[in-house]
């Protein structure tokens, strides 16, 4: 084995000079357990962005490496939580000190939560897509939550025209007769015939970003899924008994909503916690009835913050 190896990063210059926004690594993957507000710790399958930024114009390049290893040491003896990712971002920079003086981390994962059905009571997993993002710069901390939240969405509009067919549908049988009684109506709703057209629905997807401010010392992952889905009313289920299927049925019978309502109820929710300095929502209705997607974008509207 040779004595000494040779460090070509250490000891040339760069062909070009030039400083550089970021450098690094993307799509690391590696399990962490992750610690979130009111839930347990939970071991995740993460793929993970790591950068710091190159500030010495003739650097050939940043020490790769050390990113890494500072990640399999969370990985293998730490848990990420709120503190270990402000030092992980803190540890980037000082393993780089004479290079770098901004660093970056995406962290991108499904987070499992156990969730209740809407009348049995059985409990199911489901798992939320999840990015965490973390940047330092020169001493200053920006973190933020993404996350994706699945609900489903009936058409105002489609459900509006299956009324009317349904109304003429009754017309259409009963219109001649002068004393219809009650169970004879009853029985008729309860047919194909009675019910003869049903709105459209479609699964969508509600993607929220959120910075969080200096106050939180948490991620509350579930806290942001819990808004979200209590605002929406009608996320997808987990565990169903044939009473949670019809309760289903009926919040969205009862929820009725273009994607530019879901939208701004998103955005009053939002607005009203006081826990995040920003926030940027993304409301993608998988339309059944299109080929097509209908999309609303909503913001904050802080200055110089998040842009639709």
């Amino acid at each position: 084995m040779p004595t000494s190896m040779p460090d070509i990063a250490n000891h040339t210059t760069a062909q070009t000079e030039g400083t550089l926004d970021w450098v690094g690594m993307s799509n690391i993957e590696m399990p962490l357990m992750v610690a979130s507000k009111d839930q347990p710790e939970r071991m995740v399958s993460a793929h993970i962005d790591a950068f710091v930024n190159l500030k010495e114009a003739q650097a050939k390049g940043i020490h790769m490496s050390r990113l890494y290893l500072l990640l399999d040491e969370l990985s293998n003896n730490n848990t990420l939580n709120y503190q270990s990712f402000a030092a992980l971002l803190d540890g980037f920079i000082s393993s780089h000190q004479e290079l770098s003086d901004q660093a970056k981390v995406a962290i991108h994962f499904d987070y499992h939560l156990r969730r209740k059905s809407l009348i049995s009571g059985k409990q199911g997993w489901k798992a939320y897509p999840v990015v965490l993002t973390g940047q330092l710069n020169k001493g200053q901390l920006s973190v933020e939550l993404a996350i994706d939240v699945r609900y489903s969405s009936t058409c105002p509009c489609s459900a509006a025209l299956a009324r009317q067919l349904i109304q003429q549908a009754f017309l259409n049988k009963f219109d001649e007769q002068d004393n219809i009684d009650k169970q004879t109506i009853h029985e008729w709703l309860g047919t194909t015939e009675g019910v003869v057209a049903t709105p459209h629905s479609q699964r969508s997807i509600a993607k929220v970003k959120v910075k969080l401010n200096s106050s939180v010392t948490e991620f509350p992952i579930s806290d942001l899924v819990d808004a979200i889905e209590d605002t929406l009313q009608t996320p997808v289920q987990a565990a169903v008994k044939r009473e949670d299927e019809q309760e289903f049925a009926r919040l969205n019978g009862q929820n009725l909503m273009f994607c530019e309502d879901a939208a701004r109820k998103l955005q009053h929710t939002m607005n009203q916690a006081t826990h995040y300095d920003d926030f940027w929502v993304k409301v993608n209705h998988l339309e059944s009835l299109h080929a097509h997607n209908a999309v609303s974008i909503t913001t904050k509207g802080v200055e110089g913050g998040y842009q639709a």
